[in-house]
């Protein structure tokens, strides 16, 4: 038997080499040997005929010999299915190349220095990451990260779209008109790199969580290696984008979020992690329960400063209902008499139901009985959020509180039932009641959106945001993956200011940009898939003209405003799209006549071999076509760079150039 059989044999052992259609995964096995994988060698070692091949004795110690072995499966004539014996005759692996089929690799990291293109163009499309999501090494990458040419700009106003003639620019130069970019995220960040380097206060963003089932509907099926490539290079150009006192929150479930925080770690540094965030996002209820182990109902947002001592927090509260240790009661404190007159909220309560709570054996178990324990708390409380100025509790006094306080703490507590005065400069008088100090309710009561209730300082551990009866929100409708407009208001709120920038390069059906545009916040949103009527455009369509769902009852939101919408002019990009929805051979056929009249190829077709085996070609699955053909295409051109601005190949019309011009702020020839 020859040895690559022994060896197809052997390694067919091992499940995780083996794809669904019984090939060997030739890229995984060659990332197991660069990693010297105690799996891979013990099998190797089981067979006699591959262990003396591929293990040298070194004083009696066996040695893999990693770099035969990697060569030996890189032989063209090694592990060839039908496919890569047809790329082979076409030329596409001249030049030492090779065609690197795989689909997954081991967390090995192996392209960290490369460029991950990825995207998709439908909400609905869950496309293979062995072909179109490409990595590029940095020596194949030439014009791929330029600026890009505009195309279909628009103004968006309550009164509709226009075409769009010029941006709004601040005194600076900078454009102050919210932006919605149509295209693939990592060029549209590159494009945008120079006019809004430093000017961004807060990215967010909802990436694709790599779980192979994201409700979302991303292309989510990226293994641990390629995933990490593809936000690497996201966030090293978004990190361009900050200010330096802007904060990046990326929202992630838990599958990832030890890979992404190490990620996060690297690119903005360890010093500058300001907080992880725990969101409750669903509640374990109806069939959901019946599940083994525990009910996942978290996600987590990861925190991060371009320069953490830069960054100012916007002090934020959340509701807290009524504190049951507020049962104190004085009124008129500041008359400061002598005396005054200490009750307590529990007692008042049941005079008002006729109980004397003096003359009676556990007054207080007696009214709970009469109306009720969750009637008794409620009474209680709008009492106590009522008679707020009057109502308190007593708190320890530290021994760090000053001279002044701890003279009068030991004098109170020498007068019990005296209420003791501390005067301080600032107005802000601490009052003593045995020992301790008054705290008063309405410390902790805050007037939010126009109504006063009982807050505490806000946590990382976030539960009070339902994310129930939200789909439709915006008036764009995503049953699943869509987040509150709530959750995006305390995000914004509590990391910038009004007129800041917010930034969101995955923006879905853009509920980053609604909250955005709601709370008088500049924005920008990047996205590439279709989701026809329910996209962010849409939504924002819906809140210049007075959308009341989400936050805007909440901050009585009357519409207004406008934005600008633009694409990246695409050039080898549409020719991917009209691979991606071809349903036959005879229409990925007439896209490849096109191809080779119009498109980009890679340097290393051979169009007459090509052609010489188009009846081959025919032969393979569909989905080896597309394929196929995604590969022939150079990647570096999928969009219409900024340097072909004058270039009659690429077809740019006049109002694509006067408003890449104006974008630029270029000199027309």
């Amino acid at each position: 038997m020859k040895l690559y059989q022994t060896l197809e044999q052997a390694l067919k052992k091992e499940q995780s080499f083996i794809t669904d259609d019984g090939e060997l995964k030739k890229w995984v096995i060659i990332s197991k040997a660069q990693n010297c994988d105690s799996d891979l060698i013990e099998l190797l070692l089981e067979d006699k005929e591959l262990k003396s091949e591929f293990f040298i004795s070194v004083k009696d110690v066996l040695v893999f010999n990693q770099s035969l072995f990697i060569q030996f499966l890189e032989q063209k004539n090694y592990l060839n299915d039908s496919y890569t014996a047809y790329i082979n005759k076409v030329g596409l692996n001249v030049g030492g190349k090779y065609l690197k089929q795989r689909n997954e690799v081991s967390l090995v990291w192996p392209y960290k220095d490369c460029v991950l293109e990825g995207g998709q163009s439908k909400e609905e499309d869950k496309r293979e990451e062995i072909f179109f999501n490409e990595i590029l090494a940095q020596d194949e990458i030439n014009q791929l990260l330029e600026p890009k040419i505009l195309t279909n700009a628009k103004r968006y106003t309550p009164d509709g779209g226009m075409p769009l003639d010029k941006f709004n620019r601040n005194n600076g130069g900078v454009i102050t008109d919210n932006l919605i970019v149509k295209g693939n995220n990592l060029l549209a960040l590159h494009t945008l790199k120079n006019e809004f380097a430093n000017q961004v206060k807060l990215i967010y963003i909802d990436p694709p969580y790599n779980t192979n089932g994201d409700s979302f509907k991303y292309n989510d099926s990226f293994t641990d290696s390629t995933w990490l490539t593809f936000m690497m290079n996201r966030f090293q150009v978004a990190k361009k984008l900050l200010h330096k006192s802007g904060v990046i929150l990326v929202q992630i479930n838990d599958h990832n979020k030890s890979y992404l925080q190490l990620l996060l770690d690297e690119v903005f540094g360890v010093e500058n992690f300001i907080n992880l965030i725990t969101v409750r996002t669903k509640s374990p209820s109806g069939f959901k329960t019946v599940n083994l182990g525990l009910f996942e109902t978290a996600e987590y947002i990861l925190m991060y400063g371009k320069s953490k001592s830069d960054f100012k927090y916007n002090v934020q509260y959340s509701y807290s209902g009524y504190d049951e240790n507020y049962t104190g009661y004085v009124e008129n404190i500041t008359d400061l008499p002598n005396s005054w007159k200490i009750d307590d909220i529990r007692k008042i309560l049941c005079r008002q139901f006729d109980i004397d709570p003096d003359k009676t054996h556990q007054p207080y178990s007696k009214l709970k009985k009469l109306i009720g324990e969750d009637v008794y708390l409620q009474k209680l409380g709008d009492f106590a959020l009522k008679n707020a100025a009057s109502v308190f509790r007593l708190t320890a006094i530290g021994d760090d509180a000053g001279n002044d306080t701890l003279e009068v703490k030991t004098k109170s507590n020498q007068m019990p039932e005296k209420v003791l005065e501390v005067k301080r400069d600032d107005n802000q008088n601490r009052y003593i009641l045995n020992g301790q100090e008054i705290a008063f309710y309405s410390k902790k009561i805050k007037n939010i959106d126009g109504v006063d209730i009982p807050t505490t300082l806000l946590t990382n551990i976030w539960t009070d945001i339902s994310w129930e009866g939200i789909a439709s929100e915006g008036g764009v409708k995503l049953k699943k993956g869509k987040k509150p407009e709530r959750l995006l208001r305390r995000i914004i709120e509590m990391t910038t200011n009004e007129g800041d920038l917010v930034l969101d390069y995955h923006l879905g059906s853009g509920t980053t940009a609604a909250v955005a545009h709601k709370l008088n916040r500049q924005y920008i949103g990047i996205e590439q898939l279709d989701y026809d009527q329910n996209d962010s455009v849409s939504r924002l369509r819906n809140v210049i003209t007075n959308d009341n769902t989400g936050i805007s009852q909440a901050i009585n939101w009357q519409g207004g405003g406008e934005f600008v919408y633009f694409e990246l002019k695409k050039f080898n990009q549409s020719f991917i799209e009209q691979v991606e929805s071809s349903k036959s051979t005879e229409a990925l056929i007439a896209v490849w006549e096109q191809m080779k009249e119009k498109s980009f190829l890679n340097y290393n077709v051979d169009l007459q071999k090509q052609e010489a085996h188009i009846e081959e070609f025919k032969t393979l699955s569909l989905a080896l076509q597309k394929q196929h053909l995604v590969e022939l295409l150079d990647k570096n051109q999928l969009y219409v760079n900024l340097s072909s601005l004058n270039d009659k190949d690429f077809e740019v019309s006049a109002d694509e150039k006067a408003i890449t011009e104006a974008f630029y702020v270029l000199k027309s020839n």
